[in-house]
């Protein structure tokens, strides 16, 4: 229960740093992956984060931190990690998918990998906690 607490600590204050940025500074990731893009032969997605996506974001990261939070403070609640990795893993295929389907943008990647891992580690956390 130790680490699933210590876990569940640290992602919540990962995804509140992520939504702060997305709120503050909305074009620095796209801007940030895209100077990464040309190295990896990828093409640059369109810079453009005062837009409605930030709206999205900023309430994406919102939940998220408030789930991994929660599970913090209240490791005997079983369905906040099933939330939590409902919402990672859908993040991930659909940014996998867009990745596939739309364009090859580095962002869509590193997202797709990062949230499915993320949905991976609480669903292992959360079978090894007993729970079906």
């Amino acid at each position: 229960m130790t680490t699933y607490r210590l876990l569940s600590l640290i992602l919540g204050a990962a995804f509140a740093v992520t939504g702060t940025l997305f709120l503050l500074f909305p074009d620095a990731p796209i801007a940030f992956f895209n100077s990464l893009s040309s190295s990896f032969g990828m093409p640059q997605s369109p810079v453009n984060g005062w837009d409605f996506y930030v709206i999205l974001a900023v309430g994406y990261m919102y939940v998220v931190t408030i789930l991994a939070f929660s599970m913090c403070r209240h490791p005997e609640n079983r369905e906040l990690p099933r939330l939590l990795v409902h919402a990672k893993l859908a993040s991930s295929a659909l940014s996998l998918g867009l990745f596939l389907l739309q364009a090859h943008y580095l962002i869509y990647m590193v997202n797709g990998i990062v949230d499915g891992l993320i949905g991976i580690t609480v669903l292992i956390m959360y079978r090894r906690m007993g729970t079906r």
